[in-house]
C-alpha cells in the first residue's frame, strides 16, 4: 500500500501531460494562439481628412487603440461607460439625424455626450427598406462656397445632414455583409450577459498620425509629412482626370484650329465610408453616359471634316472643392504639356452630364438642362438638345428646361468653369429639376440598384445625337444620319458591372480588353497624390479605372484615323500616337488623349515637400480653396474578443495565491509523509 498513492499519482500526471500535448498539437504557434483568441472584423473605415482651417472625419481620440464592449443601439439608449454601438441600416437614419431626439449630430460638439462612445459600427445590408427615406451625410447645398450665385441656403440636398464634414474623436467602421452577423450575435451575446462578469469587446485600431503627432489642419500636417493631399495618384488607389478629343488634335498641323465644345463628367465620389463610394446615381452614371457618347460618336464618318472640335473630359477630386475641373483649367491658363493642344479662348461651349440614372418617370425617361446662362451659344446648344429629343421622339425621351425659380446650375463642375468665366456658356444635363432625384448622394448606399441602365442609355442618346447636331452648325441633317447614331445598351450594361460591382467588376472582359487590373472591386474615391504630379505618370500610380478610361477613350478617339497599329509595351515612335492596350497586347493609334493630375491648386511639390501657395489674385477660386489632405497611418484595424471585469480578475488571481499557498502547504507535507514512510521501511 505504501506505493499506491504513487502510482496513482504518477497516473494522474501522465494524463495531464497527453491532454496539454494534444493542445498543444493543434496550437503549434503564436498566430494559432491569438487566432484562437481574437477575431478580425473586416470593415471600412471612417478616417481622418484636414483643410487649412482644421479637420473632419474619424480617428481614435489618442495614440492608443481604443477597447470597447459591443451595445445594440436603440433608441433612448444610456450608455453607462464607454461603448461600441452597433447600428442598423434602417436605424441609421435616426441615429444620424440631427432633427431626431437621440441628436447623432451633437456628438461632435457635446464633449459630455461623445465621452461614452467608444466607437460606432454600421451593419450592412442586401437591401434597403422601403420605408428608409433616405441618406445624405453631405450638405443640404454640397460645396456652396463654390457656387457662382448667391443663394447659397438653397436646398439641392433635401436630404443632407451635413456629417460628412463633422469630426469625430471616436472610430466608425462600416460592416460587411459577412461581418455583420457576426457582431449582431457578438451584441445579442453581451445583452445575455448583463448580470456575468465577461463580455465581449471591439478593439478599434485607427491611430491617425496627424492625432499622434498634433498637427490638425493641412499646412501643419504638410510640414511634418503626417498627411498627403488628396488628388491623383497614389500607390494602391490612385486617380487622375482624363481628358481626349475626337477626332484626334493634329498640333503641327497647319489646318486652322476649330472652336471646341468640351463635354465633361466625373468619376470619383464621396462617402463616409473612405473605400465605399461607389457612387452609382451622382456621379457615375454621368461618366457612363458620356464614354457611351463617345462610343457612338467613333462611329459617325466624317466627323473630323465637321466645323468643330469634341473634346472629353473626365474630372476627379470634384467632390472636394472641384479639384479636378479647377486644376484642369489652371493647366490650361498656364498651357502645360497635360492640355497641350487646347485653348482655353477657342472653347465655346461646356455640356456637363450629371447624375442621369434615375430619369424614369411613368414610363418616360425625363432629362433637365440647367444652364450656366442666356447666351447666343447656350441657345443654340438648347436647340440642338431639342433637336435631339425630336429625333428620339418613338423612345419616349424628354429633355425639359429646368424651372427659372432654380438659383442657378446645380453643384457641378460647371460651376468651377462659371466661376472662372461668368460668360461661359453651356449646361448640365441632370434627372432632376429643383432638388437631387438621388436619395442617397454621397453615400454607401448609392449602390446599382439606385439607377436604372436605360436611363443612362437615353442620356448618352440625347448627348451624342446633340454633339453631332452642334459640330454641324445646326444645319439640315438627313435624319437617317441621326438615327444611325445609336447608343450600345450591352456596353452600357456592361460598364455598370465592371465599374459598379464586385463580380465581375474590374476582372470583366471590357475592362481586361484594356488593362490589367490590380484589384477586383471598383472604388471611387479620389485618393492622394504621392510623388510630383505629371502629365505622363508612371502607369504603377495611375488606378485601374483611370488607366480603363484613358485607354478606353484613345481607343475610340482613333477610330477615324489611318492608324499604323504597330505594336508596343509602352511609347510610339510616329508623332502624335500613343500606346493603348500595353498591358495586354500594345498597339500604336493616333489620338490625343491625356492624364491631368488634380489637386489643389494652392499647393506646390519640390524638393519631395509639398507646400501651400499663398492665394493667387487671379484665381477667384484661390481664397475659399479649403486644401485637403488625408492623414497617413500605420495600421487601421478592427477585431473581436471575450474579457473579464477587472473585479472577476483579481478574484481570480487571489484564488490563484491561495491555491499556491495551500499546493506548497501540501507537498510539504506530503514529502514529509512519503520520507518518514521510507525511513520505516
Amino acid at each position: 500500500m505504501k506505493f499506491y498513492f504513487l502510482l496513482v499519482g504518477l497516473f494522474l500526471l501522465s494524463q495531464c501531460v497527453r491532454e496539454i500535448s494534444g493542445q498543444a498539437k493543434s496550437m503549434e504557434s503564436v498566430p494559432d494562439l491569438q487566432n484562437s483568441m481574437y477575431r478580425v472584423v473586416d470593415g471600412v473605415p471612417c478616417v481622418r481628412l484636414l483643410n487649412l482651417s482644421g479637420e473632419i472625419g474619424c480617428a481614435n481620440p489618442g495614440r492608443d487603440k481604443v477597447v470597447a464592449p459591443v451595445v445594440r443601439y436603440q433608441t433612448g439608449l444610456d450608455l453607462a461607460r464607454p461603448s461600441a454601438i452597433l447600428v442598423s441600416l434602417d436605424r441609421m437614419g435616426e441615429l444620424f439625424d440631427r432633427h431626431d431626439v437621440t441628436v447623432f449630430f451633437r456628438i461632435s460638439k457635446d464633449p459630455g455626450l461623445s465621452k461614452n462612445i467608444g466607437g460606432i459600427l454600421v451593419e450592412s445590408g442586401t437591401g434597403i427598406p422601403n420605408e428608409f427615406k433616405g441618406f445624405s451625410p453631405d450638405r443640404k447645398f454640397p460645396l456652396a462656397e463654390f457656387s457662382p450665385y448667391q443663394s447659397t441656403n438653397y436646398e439641392w440636398n433635401p436630404r443632407g445632414t451635413g456629417i460628412l464634414w463633422n469630426t469625430y474623436t471616436f472610430p466608425i467602421f462600416l460592416l460587411t455583409n459577412d461581418s455583420t452577423p457576426i457582431m449582431k450575435k457578438i451584441a445579442k451575446e453581451n445583452e445575455k450577459k448583463t448580470e456575468g462578469h465577461t463580455s465581449n469587446v471591439a478593439e478599434f485600431d485607427l491611430v491617425m498620425q496627424t492625432t499622434k503627432y498634433g498637427t490638425h489642419d493641412s499646412e501643419s500636417c504638410l510640414k511634418e509629412g503626417t498627411c498627403l493631399p488628396l488628388g491623383g495618384y497614389r500607390l494602391d488607389m490612385k486617380y487622375g482626370s482624363v481628358w481626349s478629343s475626337l477626332p484626334p488634335i493634329h498640333i503641327s498641323s497647319s489646318k486652322q484650329v476649330k472652336p471646341t465644345i468640351l463635354t465633361v463628367a466625373s468619376m470619383d465620389s464621396g462617402s463616409l465610408f473612405r473605400d465605399k463610394n461607389l457612387g452609382s446615381e451622382s456621379p457615375i452614371s454621368g461618366l457612363i453616359a458620356l464614354l457611351a457618347a463617345v462610343d457612338s460618336l467613333s462611329r459617325v464618318d466624317a466627323l473630323g471634316e465637321l466645323s468643330k472640335q469634341l473634346v472629353f473630359a473626365v474630372f476627379t477630386g470634384e467632390t472636394w472643392g472641384y479639384l479636378g475641373s479647377r486644376r484642369f483649367l489652371l493647366e490650361l491658363d498656364l498651357q502645360s504639356e497635360a492640355v497641350r493642344g487646347l485653348d482655353s479662348k477657342l472653347i465655346e461651349m461646356v455640356i456637363e452630364i450629371g447624375s442621369v440614372g434615375r430619369a424614369f418617370n411613368q414610363g418616360t425617361e425625363t432629362f433637365f438642362a440647367h444652364t450656366t446662362g442666356v447666351s447666343s451659344a447656350t441657345n443654340a446648344t438648347l436647340n440642338a438638345l431639342k433637336r435631339a429629343e425630336v429625333s428620339l421622339g418613338s423612345q419616349n425621351i424628354s429633355v425639359s428646361l429646368a424651372s427659372t425659380s432654380n438659383p442657378g446650375i446645380p453643384p457641378s463642375s460647371s460651376m468651377a468653369f462659371v466661376k472662372k468665366n461668368s460668360s461661359t456658356s453651356g449646361f448640365v444635363l441632370e434627372d432632376f429639376d429643383a432638388a437631387f432625384s438621388n436619395k442617397f448622394y454621397h453615400s454607401h448606399l448609392d449602390d446599382p440598384s439606385n439607377i436604372n441602365s436605360s436611363s443612362i442609355v437615353a442620356a448618352a442618346s440625347l448627348v451624342a445625337r446633340t454633339l453631332y447636331i452642334l459640330v454641324n452648325e445646326n444645319k439640315n441633317i438627313r435624319s437617317s444620319v441621326l438615327d444611325s447614331i445609336s447608343i450600345n445598351g450591352s456596353l452600357v450594361d456592361e460598364m455598370l458591372s465592371c465599374l459598379l460591382q464586385c463580380d465581375p467588376g474590374l476582372s470583366c472582359e471590357l475592362v481586361k480588353k484594356y488593362i490589367t487590373p490590380s484589384a477586383t472591386c471598383p472604388v471611387h474615391y479620389v485618393g492622394v497624390v504621392l510623388g510630383e504630379p505629371s502629365s505622363t505618370p508612371y502607369i504603377g500610380y495611375v488606378n485601374d479605372v483611370s488607366r480603363f478610361i484613358w485607354n478606353f477613350l484613345a481607343d475610340k478617339s482613333s477610330a477615324l484615323e489611318k492608324n499604323s497599329r504597330s505594336t508596343c509595351s509602352q511609347d510610339c515612335s510616329n508623332k502624335g500616337e500613343v500606346c493603348i492596350k500595353a498591358e495586354t497586347k500594345g498597339i500604336c493609334v493616333t489620338s490625343t488623349t491625356r492624364y491631368v493630375p488634380a489637386y489643389s491648386t494652392r499647393l506646390k511639390y519640390g524638393s519631395g515637400v509639398w507646400t501651400v501657395l499663398p492665394p493667387n489674385s487671379s484665381d477667384p477660386m484661390a481664397k475659399i480653396d479649403p486644401v485637403w489632405t488625408e492623414s497617413n497611418w500605420d495600421n487601421i484595424g478592427l477585431r473581436v474578443y471575450e474579457v473579464q471585469e477587472a473585479s472577476l480578475d483579481r478574484l481570480i488571481l487571489l484564488a490563484g495565491i491561495a491555491a499556491t499557498v495551500l499546493a506548497y502547504i501540501a507537498i510539504a507535507i506530503a514529502r514529509a509523509f512519503i520520507t518518514k514512510a521510507l525511513k520505516r521501511d
